[in-house]
């Protein structure tokens, strides 16, 4: 598609010479910027800059010529010139334009002007329409039009202000005129007229008519007669022009006739820049132009407007024109005031009526000293930062007040209209002058979306003293643009002192669209407050009623009808609310503002029915609740349905996090509301009082608040309303962001604000409305509503203080362990309570777990039941409407139609009520201590209680007791028992060291167990020791065995305090029973069943972020959670969670499933504040890497206050690999003396065909390594690695040889696996029996041995395990292998540091073995010395490669290698690895680590693989896209996340500045550059971490063509013993992907080496080149060296024929060159060379005391063609001598296939840049390329004696300029002589040169010489004079 694009923009694009002659008048030349718009038959071009570089340029008699590229607009008709009335002398005098369209050049139009451009001369016009003629002597005829103005007879009607006038008709319009004459104009009650000269515009539409705001002003009467149309068109205006009176504007579109207004509103946001100076006190003005450039919106004036630096301005304009979307926008300014430029930064444009927002980006200056000095700019829209909003239509509104003494107001009056499709908004309607007077027609324009037919009017005003009433006649609304009208009847007051005291009225609509008008209904409001202590309120109470058509907006309850004192305690206060028919009432909203000192509220009900209903009729919507800060919720407004059953359920819960940025000043004290749109409707006006986190002082800078509202659902959220009331010491609010989080949908949505909401900030709005940048769909954590309602029961002390905890199981699984509560006083004796919670949908409900945790005095609790109610969808009757409209005499149905309407049903909501009856103490003293119950519902008949026995067995081993708290949870088919404490045992001191506790925990039976999850406190002394854990389920009498034998300690182990433990056969018990240690042979089961999870947790880098709390973390599944886990043992650093620090924990866990979330937190103690910057979760059996990111603190002073966090996986930074399986790993020490060590231990697996796993260490810290590895010790592992087959072939072990006794004697390695097909396990046995240390043995720290015995273990169906052994008898066996090292004999060859060797085959390899000890030398590698070691390794096979590297150790680290050989002892075979290169971080390639092949198989083999992926790369037709980023230089503009055109960061530290991409394709030619200049951030700009950037919005530029082409180097095989892997080595071939010019087809290619190295020297056999696009297939040959030291030609440089298809393209010849220099000795000079000769270039070096050389030819011999080539120079290469040059080109004289003899003379003017540090003191040179070739280098020499400016030669190019000599011979008759100058213009075959002025005067001779764009072998046809 872009393609396409560029194509039609190619072929659109066209080049218009415009030539400009100033008149020869006294003051025509002018400074002023001069720019022209050209209107053709297909369009219009934008205001284009008609920009010289000439300074004398427009200067009184001077034609200038220039040359623009737009868009091709056709025939022209017109142009409109102008200028920007800047500089000193601003007024000029132009005498005709002349434009040509240069891909037509016979299409010359000539515009006749012959007038001044000024403000001050002739007409004071400096803008001017010139209609065009392809006759230079036509003058066309422009029309009149006589504008008349009345201005009425009113007060201060006059005004002395600038007026301006702009006429529009169908052929476009006259453009801004100012109405001025010789009389004084526009004053109070006259008629002034004025004559418009303009070109045709044929029928007049409208015209815009204005003033620049300098003097007051009132409405006008306008008629403009048209002289040459002979029409008079008539506009009735009417209206003040004036910014303090009416709508306050100065500046109307006014159709012809049309007394009512049909505009359409634009709002215009104008972004002034943010730097030094930006702002200005110049008038801002600026044209919209439409989608097509046809129409424009005339010129607007932005008054009001500040135009402050950092501020943004905000203009409703008004244009009778439909524009959106808009094409440009002009903006500038008049250049007036004292401080007159101004920084644009951007302007942004909504059209309310096509919904479109546009982004005009500007960051210009536009002042006359700055930049290029424009005060005008054209705008483009940045089409990717396009938005498109809600839509609204314009519409006219008229209010009449009624003439009745006292009838008007001078309150603010608010507006909301209702339609079948939705409502309005609520509008005020304000305005600058005294509207709503007695008896007076009040206008209003008002924008409205699409509300279907309307129905009905609310309006009111908003005070209630004795002066703001009003009484209202009537309203009446149209759509401007359909002309639908509504009616709205009133004739009442709005008046708390007359009629029913309401200042609110619902007004039906009526009219022609209205059939029947809907009924005005009296509502009655019964509000019963409740009998409890302090439930009545002072505080000012509002009803809202919600019905099937609409809602009555929020009343006030005011005029109670039966008390005087409303709202106290048992009160049941009657009220009235009139309005328009909301049909059946739904729901109901009612609250308070929270005022009083007892605003405290205890709600019972409230009870509506229509007056003159019957009671029964009446609706009731119980409530039930408190209306206040400190009770129940602490909400003060609620929303209430008419059923009595789960009243909460029917609610959607809204949790809003509000962040304040963090900026100065951006504290609120205001208060803050909020309205939500969505797909299904939108909410009222939600004041946010009431905070979740509960942090001191609302909307504080860098703070985050958040707040739950609960309301009907409205569907997805589309746009959200905030703002606050202005009011407060700190007004001013600066909103960060908005996040919304909707657990009911599994929404959660992103609004991005980043502004102020300040009257004295940016635009001065206080409220915004803005749209979600991003909508993540939380599926999984999708919630449903629960309302659960608990009964204490009525006994002595049964109420508790402590916390309260519920977890709800059932069939699709269970919640999270919740706490209940609220902001009362909860589970008092003999007290019912409800809450409503969010929780996961768990199905049919079969069990809860209701628990308290025994804080606080009195915490024991007797609870009497539990109820659960929840909404499911369920078949109900239908509800039967009633029909008002049956008459009285109509028959009753039948009995039988009743029963069968009575029988339909219809799907539908309903509550589903759970009762799970307790009677019991939840209490440590009381019944039996537990706090912890589970409960069954009444109705249950499938599950019942079951009691567990627990034995505990703590191992018997030194420390293995604890005094710790220890808590057990197990889990079973039916779900789990919940974490229960372990508290009462059989032994009075627990889990004492070979002791066994048993334990008895009541539970719902759980059916066959799947898993247990025990863990301590980590309190008292903690570390624990256990064996295994049983339990015995009484009820069906079956023992689960639990296997463990690993310690639960923050020391010991893996650091863990928790332990997952699955079940195992008793088979697997037994046979560990009968062995004498029973340790570790179920862990690797265990192992298998579990995952074990990494965690890597970063904080972050911000001062203080460290913590010194403790931290826990609970992980997520799809299946299960964790449960709690403390992070107590980091593995990377003691002190954890430190500032920058990366802190490793291990985690195991069974059957979690795929990670969803992850919570973090901590106990807020000691140092506690943290900032967690992400957690990383690697999961190797899952084989998946997940990052969590965070990005903000853990802090109740920071941020939104809450130290636990839900994180959830970011998707663009998941890493997916293959899983790993478990290995059981049992090292045996040998019982030896100092058998023992305490390195690093480390072992690598090794499986068939060389498959091996990663070198793993056994060890993870310092700890561990002084624990295991003792003499005669057993120590097992248990890792996760690669799978690598069924078969492990050998291991290699080794150490790092470091600590205090680091060698270790190894006895043998055991290796255990599961079995993949049944329940068992393999063991394979390694035995070793040798040292693994410096000084023992011959010296090696690395083994590799082989395995020896396979034992495997496998349970049959009968329960037994069958027991089997096998000898591996086709072992690998050892082989040793000799390595000999040849250091190069060179200077500085040898090397100290430590040099590392591995070596490879296709059985294995030997790992990095460390190059210790020379069996030749005693210091190793020096120059020119061979160096020989052994090293030993199980049988690698054919060796093919080596990799030797060393570690740039001590001072003579560099190090130059000839070559290694490695020879197999046992096999006799010898590899030769040769290298000829360094290993140095300071020479060659800097690598110090190289990698070589040897030669084992043939080479054709190597070859093959070679062509293979040539035939790849060629088949991919992959086209090359090379990419450039410019980031912003604003501060934190940078990124550290994973960039994609986007970028992967998902917190709100990971921001990006993009300023501009380039993105170039060399294959197509093409250049694309992106200006984006926009934020990828989270909390920065719109949101968006990714943005498309639409190609609408890129400059393209064209770049030379290159063509993909696949280069293969063959080099010459000198020996066949070796294939060296590396650029450019002996027998290798090479391949390249270039990109190069398109020069197609290829007939020589030129290689040269630079010689450089330390193997300066190359044979090379051959060069293949392919080309990607056509296939075509060129062959070089050369089969020699380039070398100065070897092979017969000795030369660097060799030019190599193409072969194609056996073809030879050139020819090879010898030149034999012959120099005659000009001297009269005449001395020749002869060379030879290969070359192929077109034209000559010689070059002087200048390096000699008398460099200067006159040449006078040179001679070239082709000695193939027998012919000789002269090439005459007879000049000088001389730096002081002709015109300094020492480099020429020379044409060849007796060549006719190239004729370079014409030249052609370039003057190049160099401008340096005015900024620091541009200049340079260098020479500087120049080529110039053509579309027929290229010239040589020019050099420009930089000295004071020459000069910049100079003129140099080259072979003449296409569109060059030349010197014509003109010779005028004036004829020797009378009178043929003439005084005038004379102009003449030269036209040849390729185009037309511009006018030429020779002027006549004795000073100035008439033969002259005169240059003209030159066109090569121009044949004159036409020449004008």
């Amino acid at each position: 598609m872009y393609s396409v694009f560029l194509q039609i923009k190619h072929v659109f694009l066209s080049v218009y010479e415009v030539v400009t002659i100033t008149g020869d008048v006294n003051g025509a030349g002018t400074d002023a910027n001069i720019f022209i718009t050209l209107f053709g038959e297909y369009g219009i071009t934008p205001k284009l800059h008609l920009a010289s570089k000439n300074r004398t340029a427009f200067e009184k008699n001077k034609t200038d010529v220039f040359r623009i590229k737009t868009h091709n607009v056709g025939p022209l008709k017109k142009v409109r010139i102008e200028h920007d009335n800047t500089g000193l002398n601003a007024s000029w005098f132009l005498d005709r334009v002349v434009v040509t369209d240069m891909n037509r050049p016979h299409l010359r139009f000539y515009f006749a002007c012959n007038n001044w451009l000024s403000r001050t001369e002739g007409d004071s016009l400096f803008v001017r329409d010139l209609l065009g003629s392809l006759d230079p002597m036509d003058m066309p005829k422009y029309n009149k039009y006589v504008v008349s103005v009345f201005t009425p007879d009113v007060k201060g009607s006059g005004t002395d202000a600038d007026v301006f006038l702009n006429i529009f008709g169908e052929n476009g319009d006259t453009g801004e005129r100012r109405l001025d004459n010789d009389k004084n104009n526009f004053e109070r009650g006259t008629e002034d007229k004025f004559t418009v000269e303009a070109p045709n515009l044929g029928r007049v539409r409208k015209i815009t008519i204005g003033h620049n705001n300098k003097g007051s002003s009132a409405g006008w009467f306008v008629i403009v007669d048209d002289l040459g149309n002979k029409a008079v068109y008539e506009f009735p205006i009417g209206r003040w022009f004036a910014i303090d009176e009416d709508d306050g504007k100065i500046q109307r579109d006014v159709l012809v006739g049309g007394s009512q207004p049909t505009g359409i509103v634009y709002n215009v946001q104008v972004v002034t820049g943010k730097i030094r100076g930006a702002g200005t006190n110049s008038k801002i003005h600026m044209i919209m132009h439409g989608s097509k450039g046809m129409k424009n919106s005339g010129k607007i004036f932005l008054e009001g407007g500040t135009f402050e630096r950092g501020l943004t301005d905000i203009f409703n304009v008004e244009i009778a024109a439909l524009l959106s979307p808009l094409s440009r926008v002009t903006i500038g300014h008049d250049n007036g005031g004292v401080s007159a430029g101004w920084y644009c930064d951007k302007v942004v444009i909504f059209c309310p009526f096509t919904g479109i927002e546009q982004t005009f980006p500007c960051s210009k200056w536009l002042d006359e000293d700055e930049a290029d000095g424009l005060i005008e700019r054209e705008l483009y829209e940045m089409v990717s930062l396009r938005q498109k909003r809600q839509k609204k239509h314009p519409w006219s509104l008229w209010i009449w007040t009624s003439d009745l003494p006292g009838a008007g107001t001078d309150a603010s009056v608010l507006l909301q209209i209702y339609g079948e499709k939705g409502k309005s908004d609520e509008m005020r309607l304000t305005n600058k002058t005294d509207n709503f007077e007695q008896g007076q027609l009040d206008k209003f324009m008002i924008e409205l979306p699409d509300l279907g037919k309307l129905f009905k009017l609310r309006i009111w005003h908003e005070k209630r003293n004795p002066f703001a009433g009003w009484h209202l006649s009537r309203m009446s609304i149209m759509k401007t643009l359909t002309k639908e009208t509504y009616k709205f009847p009133c004739e009442r007051w709005l008046d708390a002192n007359e009629d029913d005291n309401e200042v609110v009225r619902e007004l039906p609509a009526t009219g022609d669209l209205i059939p029947e008008p809907l009924p005005l209904i009296k509502y009655r409001i019964t509000v019963y407050t409740g009998s409890v202590s302090g439930g009545g309120t002072d505080a000012h109470v509002f009803l809202c009623l919600v019905g099937d058509q609409g809602n009555t907006g929020d009343r006030a309850l005011i005029n109670c009808k039966n008390n005087v004192n409303k709202f106290e305690k048992g009160n049941a206060d009657e009220f009235i609310i009139e309005a328009v028919s909301i049909g059946q009432v739904r729901r109901i909203r009612i609250g308070h503002d929270g005022h009083g000192g007892g605003c405290g509220w205890f709600v019972d009900k409230a009870v509506i029915r229509e007056e003159g209903q019957a009671e029964s009729q009446a609706v009731e919507f119980p409530c039930n609740r408190w209306f206040d800060h400190n009770e129940d919720d602490g909400q003060i407004v609620r929303e209430l349905v008419p059923f009595a059953d789960g009243q909460r359920l029917y609610n959607v819960s809204y949790h809003i996090a509000v962040k304040t940025g963090n900026v100065s000043g951006g504290s609120s004290d205001s208060k803050v509301f909020v309205k939500f749109y969505g797909e299904k409707g939108d909410t009222s006006r939600m004041m946010l009082v009431v905070s979740d986190n509960n942090l001191r002082n609302y909307f504080e800078a860098g703070r985050v608040d958040v707040f739950t509202v609960d309301t009907a659902d409205i569907g997805q959220i589309n746009r959200l309303l905030i703002g606050h009331s202005n009011e407060g010491m700190r007004a001013g609010w600066f909103l960060d962001s908005v996040q919304i989080m909707v657990p009911n949908h599994g929404k959660h949505y992103m609004f991005p604000s980043h502004r102020w909401l300040c009257r004295d900030e940016a635009d001065g709005k206080t409220e915004v409305e803005i749209y979600p940048s991003e909508i993540l769909d939380v599926e999984q954590c999708k919630l449903i509503n629960y309302e659960i309602t608990v009964l204490t029961g009525d006994v002595f002390a049964g109420g508790t203080n402590a916390n309260v905890f519920i977890q709800i199981y059932g069939d699709q699984g269970k919640t999270e362990v919740l706490q209940i509560a609220s902001r009362s006083n909860n589970y008092e004796r003999a007290a019912t309570d409800i809450f409503k919670i969010e929780a996961k949908e768990v199905g049919k409900i079969f069990k809860i777990r209701i628990s308290n945790d025994d804080s606080g005095v009195g915490a024991g609790w007797y609870l009497e039941r539990v109820e659960i109610k929840r909404l499911i969808m369920a078949m109900v009757p239908k509800e039967k409407k009633e029909d008002k409209k049956k008459k009285k005499n109509k028959k009753k149905k039948s009995e039988e139609d009743e029963d069968e309407e009575g029988g339909e049903e219809e799907m539908r909501e309903v509550v589903l009520t759970y009762s799970f009856p307790c009677d019991r103490w939840l209490a440590s003293d009381e019944e039996d201590g537990e706090m912890v119950v589970e409960l069954l519902p009444e109705d249950n008949e499938e599950l019942e209680e079951n009691t567990y026995e627990v034995h505990i067995f703590t191992g018997n081993m030194m420390g293995a007791g604890s005094d710790a708290n220890v808590f057990i949870n197990f889990y079973g088919e039916n779900g789990d028992t919940g974490e229960r404490p372990l508290r009462k045992s059989n032994h009075l001191n627990k889990f004492e060291r070979g002791q066994e506790d048993t334990f008895s925990i009541t539970a719902v039976e759980l059916g066959p167990l799947k898993k247990l999850r025990i863990r301590h406190d980590n309190s008292h002394q903690s570390a624990w020791y256990l064996d295994r854990v049983e339990i015995v389920d009484t009820k069906d009498d079956t023992t689960y065995y639990f296997p463990c034998n690993r310690w639960l300690a923050v020391d010991e182990d893996d650091g863990q305090i928790a332990r997952e433990l699955v079940p195992v056969d008793e088979a697997f018990m037994r046979k560990d029973e009968d062995e004498e240690e029973s340790g570790a042979t179920l862990g690797l089961e265990q192992k298998a069943m579990s995952t074990t999870y990494t965690l890597r947790i970063k904080t972050g880098e911000k001062k203080h972020a460290g913590t010194d709390a403790n931290i826990f973390a609970i992980l997520y599944g799809e299946n299960d959670d964790t449960g709690l886990i403390n992070l107590k043992a980091s593995k990377s650093h003691k002190n954890k969670f430190e500032k920058g620090m990366i802190d490793e924990f291990i985690v195991e866990a069974v059957d979690l499933g795929e990670l969803q979330k992850l919570r973090i937190g901590h106990d807020n103690s000691g140092s506690a504040g943290w900032f967690l910057d992400w957690v990383e979760i690697n999961a190797p059996s899952q084989g998946q890497r997940l990052r969590f990111p965070c990005g903000r603190w853990l802090d109740t002073g920071e941020d939104d206050g809450v130290v636990v966090r839900d994180l959830y996986p970011a998707e663009l930074q998941t890493e997916l690999y293959t899983p790993f399986v478990p290995y059981e790993i049992t090292t045996f020490t040998s019982d030896v003396f100092a058998a023992g060590t305490d390195a690093d231990v480390f072992i690598v697996l090794y499986g068939q065909k060389g498959m091996c796993t990663q070198q793993k260490y056994l060890c993870v810290n310092k700890r561990e390594r002084r624990m295991y590895f003792e003499r005669s010790a057993e120590d097992m592992f248990i890792v996760e690695l690669e799978d690598i087959g069924d078969v492990i072939e050998k291991i290699r072990i080794g150490h790092d040889n470091q600590g205090t006794n680091p060698g270790w004697h190894l006895d043998r390695v055991e290796i255990r696996r599961l079995l993949r097909k049944g329940k068992g396990s393999e063991t394979t046995i390694f035995p070793c029996e040798r040292w693994l240390a410096k000084s023992e043995d011959d010296g090696e720290t690395v083994r590799e041995v082989v395995s020896s015995e396979i034992i495997t273990e496998k349970l049959l169906r009968d329960g037994t395990l069958k027991h089997n052994e096998i000898e591996v008898e086709d072992a690998l066996e050892t082989h040793t292998y000799k390595v000999s090292v040849r250091t190069g004999d060179m200077h500085g060859a040898g090397t100290d540091a430590n040099v590392f060797l591995t070596i490879y085959g296709d059985l294995g390899d030997t790992g990095e073995r460390k190059l210790s000890k020379s069996e030749s030398n005693g210091n190793k590698f020096e120059r020119g010395a061979v160096d020989k070691f052994s090293i030993e390794a199980v049988d690698l096979g054919q060796v093919y490669k080596i990799k030797i590297q060393h570690d740039n150790s001590l001072a003579g680290a560099d190090w130059y290698l000839d070559q290694v050989e490695v020879v197999d002892v046992e096999t006799e075979e010898v590899y030769m690895f040769l290298c000829e290169r360094w290993l140095s971080i300071k020479k060659e390639d800097k690598c110090i680590e190289r990698t070589f092949f040897v030669k084992v198989m043939e080479i054709s083999f190597i070859k093959t693989r070679a062509v293979d992926l040539t035939c790849h790369i060629c088949a991919l037709a992959v086209i090359p896209y090379h990419f450039t980023v410019s980031t912003g230089d604003d501060h934190d503009a940078s990124t550290t996340s994973r960039v994609y055109l986007g970028h992967n960061g998902a917190t709100p530290e990971s921001c990006w500045l993009v300023d501009e991409l380039s993105v170039a394709v060399p294959t197509k030619g093409i250049q694309y550059s992106f200006l984006c200049k926009c934020w990828l951030a989270k909390d920065r700009g719109d949101g968006l971490t990714a943005r498309v950037l639409n190609i609408l919005d890129a400059t393209t530029i064209s770049i030379i063509r290159k063509v993909q082409t696949l280069v293969k180097v063959i080099y010459f095989l000198l020996t066949l013993t070796t294939l060296v892997c590396g650029r450019f080595e002996r027998g290798q071939e090479d391949t390249f992907n270039l990109e190069i010019d398109d020069i197609a087809p290829l007939k020589k290619l030129r290689v040269r080496i630079d010689g450089t190295g330390s193997r300066p020297d190359w044979f090379l056999d051959k060069i293949i080149m392919r080309n990607l696009s056509t296939e075509e297939v060129y062959v070089f040959t050369y089969e020699e060296w380039l070398s100065k030291t070897k092979g017969p030609k000795r030369t660097k440089v060799c030019e190599l024929s193409a072969v194609v298809d056996d073809e030879e393209m050139v020819e090879k010849t010898t030149y034999t060159i012959q120099v005659k220099t000009s001297d009269s000795a005449g001395r020749c000079n002869q060379y030879h060379c290969k070359k192929s000769f077109s034209c000559l270039v010689l070059v002087s070096k200048n390096i000699c005391p008398a460099p200067g050389w006159h040449l006078e030819y040179v001679d070239v011999k082709d000695d193939l063609l027998d012919q000789t080539f002269r090439f005459p120079c007879d000049r000088w290469l001389a730096k002081s001598e002709d015109d300094g040059q020492i480099m020429r080109e020379l044409a060849c004289a007796n060549n006719d296939i190239l004729d370079l003899s014409d030249k052609t003379k370039y003057e190049i003017e160099i401008t340096t840049a005015n900024s620091e540090d541009a200049e340079t003191k260098e020479n500087v040179w120049i080529i110039l390329e053509g579309k027929k070739g290229r010239s040589k280098e020019f050099m420009m020499e930089n000295s004071k004696k020459k000069k910049f400016l100079r003129y140099v030669q080259c072979p003449g190019y296409t569109q060059c300029n030349f010197k014509y000599e003109i010779e005028i011979t004036t004829a020797n008759s009378e009178d043929a002589e003439t005084k005038e100058n004379v102009w003449i213009i030269l036209e040849g075959k390729k185009g037309r040169s511009k006018e030429f002025m020779m002027e006549n005067s004795k000073k100035k001779k008439f033969l002259r010489y005169v240059q003209c764009p030159g066109y090569t072998q121009c044949n004159f046809s036409q020449c004008y004079i």
